[in-house]
């Protein structure tokens, strides 16, 4: 699909969001009675279910004695995309996932906090459009403050590209997938404003960084509100329930 495509001469973009627009983002906490902390996030057509268990005690032998170690499981629905396969746990994409999702929380996690201990992160993609990293990173945000691990801050994330020389915000899959549209993923810590992610599928002129990166912080500002909202609505669905 070529640039052009995809962004109209209004201005709209093939879903009909102008430029610096969000897609729809619905999402809830304890979702899930089995696991400490959890979470279910929609970001447009983008849907993740997360199930967080921990501090409990490590199953393996830990090198580290005075932090908590943090596992992340990311696995994808068959029925996610259109097309339907079943991906291995060894899946090159599978893994990459969790590697940039366990970075990112091994520095807002208080794992000093509970030493001697793990923490597991399971992610499941539901459905696929595209923002599959920041959809990651924002739902296990929730489910993490659902579960009560002690983090420095809320991390949210989101990501950013370029179409016909506008930088746009938070791309669906026909954007991401296009080879001339560069995205850019940033996770932040939204009240010190620090950096947590920063992570680019593609190249992006050096000129075009600035723009890009400040799209996608405004973006993780909104996100933010809608994570604060959805553990606030938890927080007093429970005191119902305790009243």
């Amino acid at each position: 699909m070529s640039r052009q495509e995809l962004l109209s001469p209004e201005g709209l973009r093939v879903d009909g969001r102008r430029a610096n627009e969000l897609r729809r983002i619905s999402c809830r906490a304890s979702v899930l009675n089995s696991a400490d902390g959890s979470s279910y996030y929609e970001q447009g057509n983008t849907k993740v279910l997360v199930a967080v268990y921990g501090p409990r005690e490590p199953r393996t032998k830990s090198l580290t004695h005075d932090q908590a170690t943090i596992n992340v499981e990311f696995n994808v629905a068959p029925f996610s995309t259109s097309e339907r396969r079943k991906r291995s746990k060894g899946d090159k994409r599978l893994l990459e996932v969790a590697s940039f999702v366990k970075q990112t929380f091994e520095g807002a996690v208080q794992t000093a906090v509970y030493p001697r201990s793990q923490i597991d992160i399971y992610i499941h993609l539901l459905q696929h459009d595209g923002g599959t990293l920041e959809t990651c990173i924002n739902a296990a945000t929730l489910a993490l403050v659902d579960a009560g691990i002690s983090m420095v801050d809320y991390v949210c994330a989101c990501t950013a590209g370029f179409i016909d020389e506008t930088p746009v915000l938070d791309l669906n899959f026909v954007e991401e997938s296009s080879i001339e549209t560069p995205d850019l993923t940033v996770a932040v810590l939204p009240r010190s404003g620090n950096i947590a992610l920063l992570q680019m599928e593609s190249r992006l002129h050096s000129s075009k960084l600035e723009d890009v990166l400040e799209l996608a912080t405004e973006g993780c500002k909104h996100i933010h509100k809608k994570l604060d909202d959805a553990v606030l609505a938890a927080a007093s669905e429970l005191a119902k329930k305790l009243s």
